[in-house]
Parts: C-alpha cells; structure tokens; sequence
C-alpha cells in the first residue's frame, strides 16, 4: 500500500506539469495510480486519445473498469496504478478557402456564409501631364498633378444562400478612400437573386448595369488594376438599383437584361431620383471554348476561346439625377471635352439642360488562346430629347459620339508575368480625347488572388477622371501608376 501511495503521490506531481509539456502531436507520457476503493483524475490532454504503456502496481488495470479518460483527464481507481502515453490533438481549423471566392466561415443547413476581400495599395505620379486644361468652349481650369500612395478602396463581401440553396443573398462594404469625407466615400449595398434554373436567375438590388463588357460581371479581372480606358469610362452606365434577369439561352449563348432607377446611384439619395425606373440594360453574348469572365488570358489553355457580345442601354437622366463631380462613382453624361451636359450655360448664355435620355450601344470581341488575348469594343452613343431652363435657346437637337477600345496581352512566363497595352479613342462633337498605356502585371504565387501591376498612360485631353483614378478630367501627358492588389 505504501508503494501505491508513493506512486499516486508521484503521479499527481508530474501530471501537474503534463497540460503545459504537450504539444501539439508529440506524445506524452502520464502516470496515474489510486489507493484500492479510491478514485484518482489526473489531467491531461486526452483529444488524441490514451493507451496505456505499463502497469506499476498489483493492482489489474482495465479500462472501462478501473480506468479510462474523458475531456478533462484519465481516471483511475481501485488500487489501478500505470503508465499511460497521450497525444495532444491538433486543434481543428475553422472554415475553408476558396480562391477569390472567399473564406467560408459558415456552413449550415439553413444557409451559409462566405467573406471575400478585395484591396489595393496604389502609388499615382501625375508629374507627366498638364497642369491646366482648356476645353472646347475656350474655359481654362487647373489640374492638380497628384504623386501619392493611397489603400485605394477596400471592399468586404459577405454572400451565400438562405433557407434554400437557390436563394444568394450578397452584401458589401465598398470604400473609395481617395475620397475620404465626400458624398458616398463608404457604400453599404448588395443585392438578392434567385435561381430558377440554368436559362433563368432573378435578382433585386444593387448591381452594374450590363452596357458594356467592364460592368457585364468582369470586375476585377481587369488587365490593370481598377482602370479602364478612357473610352469605356466615357461611354459606359454604372451601378443602380434595379431589378435583372440572367441564364443561358443556350451552350455558349448568355443574357443579362436589368431595369433600374438611373445610369449612376452611387452619389444620388431617393429624392433626386425621377419617379419610376427610366432605365434600361442588357447584353447578349456567345462565347466558345473557356473564355471566362477576366480580360486577358492567365490559364493558357491549348484550345482557342472566343467572345462576340451586343449591348444596350437607355435612360431618361435628370440634372438633379447626376452625381457631383466628385461623386463616388463619377459617371456622368458628358461632352467629349470633358463637360457635363447639365453645367449651366454650357451651350448657350442664360440656357441650361434639365432632362436628357441617353442611349448607348456597344459591341465586343474577344480571342484568346495559350497565354495571348485581343479585345476589341465599339461604342455609339447619342444624346436627346433636351428639355432646357432659362430664357436662352439650345443650339443643338442631339449629341452623337462613337469610340473604340483595344487591348492585348501575352503571358510571358506562364502563370507569373503577363505583359499587355491597350488603347481607346472617343469621336466627339466637341473633341477627339484619346489614350494609349502599356503595363506588366507579377503574380508571386502564380494565382490571381495577388497580383502587383505597373502602368504607363499616355493622355490626350482625357473627358473623363475621378480621385480614385488614375487621371483627371482634361489630364494630357503621361501619367505612371503602380498596384499592389489582392482578391481572396
């Protein structure tokens, strides 16, 4: 007995040290005994579970009986008295991850929950261009010629399905921080659809306007990092609320058709909204092989992939309907020199427009094939139905524009190093803006999660431009940009 004792007195002082010596699937070594008709616990990490090694005293041990474990310990009783070994579990991990489709934090049979983060840290020199702008009515402004570093925007998502897989619901926090304190600096949006089937998904909320190929579901995929050319930024519609429906006609042939408030709600509350939902978008689009949603051609698959799309878009715009010039996202109608058609006095002396109706139709093109791609995109806008203010008369019925963009890229070491240029022109009534650019893009892990993007524009008296781009309106000259970008 006195034997027993000494050992159970031994136990107790080297599983007292036992929880802070194990680690992590190393082994462990415990000694635990009782005094006959007594019951001893000696803690212990027992997630990986308990063998016993050696018996130390007379005593039968048995598990069930005379031994075992539970969550906070091995238990031993009746004179039992042994070795046991126990291996420290490794904690389980939490989640999973999907690339650029987000951390899965939550999964239920009620629904689930993914969260996704897209982020980039940009440096922006402007040294290269203008710092004053005369436009097409002879007004001279300053252009200040920004070098900084700024996070850009940081976006969070939250998405997945509710009560019934087919039923998504999407919600996200958007911030431009180039415009920290202004109208709209932090968007909280998002929006619900629902999956019929493969030819049919319904959804209500805040989505991009299908007009062109950049708001059609592409964003970021982008060649550069949250930049378009300057053409697709002066042509295209924006982010409303709205309702949509989507699916696939056949293989190969999709569809997008929305209506919504407005060309642009990002900067508009609902009271400078018109009453009903003037506004019209959609996209029909054939697609071959595995083009995919991104510009450019990062997988390099053997096959050729093609893309022919058709876009439309029509709105009846307002003067108290359009964002400020700093608005959040600045889409606005205007002239080819960079005017916004609802600046008063800018046709004629004493006359300013109040309602206008925009339509837009776009065309593109796409090839790709291991590691190369071309794109191609044409724009035909027109401008009417002026309703005007003030005693002066407008000299003109109708705005017409056209332009075009171009892009390609190469991979030049797959997977890691793709190289690319693009360039846009825009033929307008009051002007003929144009850009050309060229630019790498590394990926470190030979993913798209993380890329880092360099950039050289050339501007020709740009009509288009906001903070949280990389040029200004009226920017002419050189402008450098570089992007360290990550979407998880």
């Amino acid at each position: 007995m006195l034997r027993i004792a000494l050992i159970a007195w031994l136990a107790l002082l080297l599983v007292s040290a036992a929880p802070g010596a194990a680690q992590t699937g190393q082994a462990v070594t415990v000694v635990c005994g009782a005094k006959a008709g007594e019951r001893q616990t000696c803690a212990a990490d027992t997630s990986g579970g308990v063998t016993l090694v050696q018996p130390l005293g007379t005593a039968a041990c048995e598990l069930g009986r005379t031994w075992g474990y539970d969550a906070s310990g091995i238990w031993v009783s009746d004179g039992c008295a042994a070795e046991f070994s126990v291996i420290a579990k490794a904690p389980a991990k939490f989640g999973r991850y999907t690339p650029m489709v987000g951390l899965k934090v939550a999964d239920t049979d009620h629904g689930d929950l993914t969260i996704r983060l897209f982020t980039y840290l940009r440096y922006l020199n402007q040294a290269g261009t203008d710092d004053t702008y005369t436009d097409a009515f002879g007004g001279t402004s300053d252009i200040k010629q920004r070098r900084d570093l700024q996070l850009n925007k940081m976006q969070v998502y939250f998405h997945g399905w509710l009560m019934n897989p087919r039923f998504r619901y999407l919600a996200y926090v958007w911030t431009s921080n180039t415009s920290l304190g202004q109208t709209s600096q932090v968007v909280v949006a998002g929006n619900l659809q629902y999956g019929v089937n493969d030819h049919l998904t319904l959804g209500g909320g805040i989505a991009g306007l299908p007009g062109v190929r950049s708001t059609s579901g592409s964003f970021p995929f982008w060649l550069a990092v949250d930049t378009r050319l300057i053409a697709d930024e002066f042509f295209r519609p924006s982010y409303t609320t709205g309702l949509w429906a989507s699916g696939n006609i056949v293989k190969g042939v999709s569809y997008q058709a929305m209506v919504g408030n407005n060309l642009s709600q990002f900067g508009i509350d609902a009271g400078q909204l018109d009453p009903g939902m003037d506004t019209i978008s959609g996209e029909l689009a054939w697609t071959t092989g595995e083009f995919g949603r991104a510009f450019g051609d990062f997988t390099a698959p053997d096959r050729v992939a093609t893309r022919l799309a058709a876009h439309y878009t029509r709105s009846d715009e307002t003067r108290q309907g359009q964002p400020s010039n700093d608005g959040f996202d600045n889409v606005q109608i205007r002239v080819s020199d960079g005017n916004v058609i609802f600046a008063p006095a800018l046709f004629a002396a004493d006359t300013q427009i109040e309602n206008a109706t925009y339509q837009m139709i776009s065309l593109d093109a796409g090839v790709k094939y291991r590691g190369f791609s071309l794109d191609v995109e044409h724009y035909t806008r027109r401008v009417d139905n002026f309703k005007t203010r003030g005693a002066g008369t407008l000299p003109l019925t109708e705005l017409n524009d056209t332009g075009f963009s171009l892009q390609a890229s190469a991979m030049a070491i797959p997977r890691q190093l793709q190289l690319y240029m693009g360039a846009s022109k825009v033929y307008g009534e009051y002007g003929d803006p144009s850009d050309v650019r060229i630019g790498a893009t590394y990926y470190p892990w030979k993913n798209e999660v993380v890329r880092w993007n360099a950039e050289y524009i050339n501007l020709k008296r740009s009509p288009v431009g906001a903070l949280s781009l990389p040029y200004s309106v009226g920017s002419n000259g050189s402008v450098f940009h570089t992007n360290f970008m990550v979407w998880f």
